[in-house]
């Protein structure tokens, strides 16, 4: 057993002094002057906030991508997650074009359950469309735990899958009660923009971000939006980063659209400006995709939508690759590996440009970092939320100290980080992961492979009032009684 003693309670709509009494994994009571056997561990959270763990709902671990692999495996990400106080990642298996579903998902299984040291799950992404694909997503939501699948408006020739094609996967998730996730880019005009850029002379990583500007981002948002709203299912904006983009998703959230956006970290921390820089590997370091964006008011705007909750939840598309990863593209832009860090860093940038700047509450920092990603996947309360018979992953929140970011310290394999020299205020001092203290005294104490895989149900909460909107759309769609044209038929000629 464990008691966490004098603490304040922070979920996403309360805060209270309170102890937390912990055994076998769970929250078992929660209380004031709780009675415990002797042999109870006792940790004292005096002047501390008591968290859920945080989610993040985006990483991408040993993801092999553009001709090699992200250097985070599920060891060292997991790792990286829990010393920032994140204890459940959702992470992406991304099948070839072609490839069976279900073998790639269970690579990623394979590859995650062996080495994550926290409680994961998984996303899938749709690289391609058949009545093959269409069968398996069925078995990977009813019978291996995936409600959520992916599809790419970019990486022409790749990932990218065209609008007929997006149609048809957010048609089958609505019918199986999964919630449909796009990567929001219009991957023709990102193709066209990259062939442009490059013809005249321009190979560094400031072409990645002049080839595929937040126009490019925000029209595809608009689309993706838009064809989910025909087939009325809920969507999922992963990375929104740029004011368009979030913009468009504000402007569908007031007309009733059923839409979800995620701002990441690295948006929300950083600027593009970075892209621009002398040093070409200082440069090349900030490539993903979409492009941080270069103008500094960015950031301030997504942590602005973030705190009125027209974005939902924080993630961080974490996808980490050393210097020698990154010159594949040295003299080509187009072939940096896109990929940033972040997910060790999240919780503390959230708070400290979130709640320090006085735009996000403690609570509404826990609903940004947890509760909202842990209720649109359909993991809560088991996750997201500290109350009895919720999972024992809790983060001793030290709203007060601070720390400098930076890659000598960090817990990443990449030789970067993109918040070096950040000075932040507000830490993960303690992590606690299924009852058991993990991150203490700047020390990991982790376990590799002793994380589970958690199955999420399909129609989450994100599902509710869609069958009335259909019923309600249904009824307006009604056939018009009328005589029968009599009148004269132009006949064209045939030869």
């Amino acid at each position: 057993m464990m008691l966490i003693k004098n603490g304040i309670i922070t979920n996403d709509d309360r805060q209270f002094k309170s102890d937390v009494l912990i055994e076998n994994g769970k929250v078992k009571e929660i209380g004031l002057n709780l009675q415990v056997p002797v042999d109870t561990e006792i940790i004292d959270a005096e002047g501390s906030l008591l968290i859920p763990g945080g989610i993040d709902p985006h990483t991408h671990f040993q993801l092999p991508f553009m001709g090699t692999v992200a250097v985070d495996d599920f060891d060292i990400g997991t790792k990286a997650s829990i010393a920032g106080g994140t204890t459940f990642i959702i992470d992406f298996v991304i099948p070839t074009k072609g490839q069976s579903l279900i073998a790639a998902y269970d690579q990623w299984r394979k590859w995650a359950d062996e080495k994550v040291n926290c409680d994961y799950s998984l996303h899938v992404a749709i690289t391609w469309w058949s009545e093959q694909v269409s069968k398996e997503m069925e078995i990977l939501v009813k019978e291996r735990g995936v409600n959520s699948f992916k599809v790419f408006m970019a990486y022409k020739n790749s990932f990218m899958i065209n609008d007929e094609e997006m149609y048809q996967v957010f048609k089958r998730c609505k019918e199986l009660g999964a919630l449909a996730q796009v990567h929001a880019e219009n991957g023709d005009l990102v193709h066209e923009g990259q062939k442009k850029v490059l013809e005249m002379g321009i190979t560094g990583p400031e072409g990645h971000e002049l080839s595929r500007p937040e126009e490019c981002e925000a029209e595809a948002t608009n689309r993706a939006i838009t064809i989910a709203n025909r087939v009325n299912t809920p969507v999922y904006i992963v990375h929104v980063m740029s004011k368009g983009a979030a913009e468009v998703i504000v402007k569908h959230k007031k007309e009733g659209k059923k839409v979800y956006g995620e701002p990441i970290a690295a948006g929300l921390g950083v600027d593009g400006t970075h892209m621009w820089n002398k040093d070409w590997r200082h440069a090349a370091a900030y490539v993903m995709g979409p492009p941080i964006r270069p103008d500094p008011q960015t950031k301030e705007i997504l942590m602005d939508y973030l705190a009125s909750g027209d974005l939902s939840c924080v993630g961080t598309d974490n996808c980490t690759f050393c210097a020698d990863q990154k010159a594949m593209g040295k003299d080509d832009f187009t072939k940096i590996p896109n990929g940033v860090n972040g997910v060790e860093d999240r919780m503390s940038i959230v708070w400290d440009k979130g709640v320090n700047t006085g735009k996000l509450t403690p609570c509404e920092f826990v609903r940004a970092t947890s509760t909202a990603a842990a209720k649109i996947f359909n993991v809560y309360p088991q996750k997201g939320r500290i109350d009895v018979g919720s999972d024992a992953d809790i983060v001793i929140w030290d709203p007060k100290k601070t720390k400098t970011i930076s890659k000598e310290t960090h817990h990443h394999a990449c030789d970067f980080n993109i918040f070096e020299g950040m000075n932040v205020t507000g830490i993960a001092v303690t992590t606690i992961v299924k009852g058991k203290v993990v991150w203490s005294n700047n020390t990991l104490s982790t376990v590799k492979g002793s994380g589970k895989f958690v199955p999420r149900l399909p129609f989450g909460s994100v599902f509710d009032g869609i069958t009335q909107r259909d019923q309600v759309r249904n009824e307006l769609l009604r056939k018009v009684e009328r005589e029968p044209y009599t009148g004269k038929v132009f006949q064209p000629e045939t030869k």
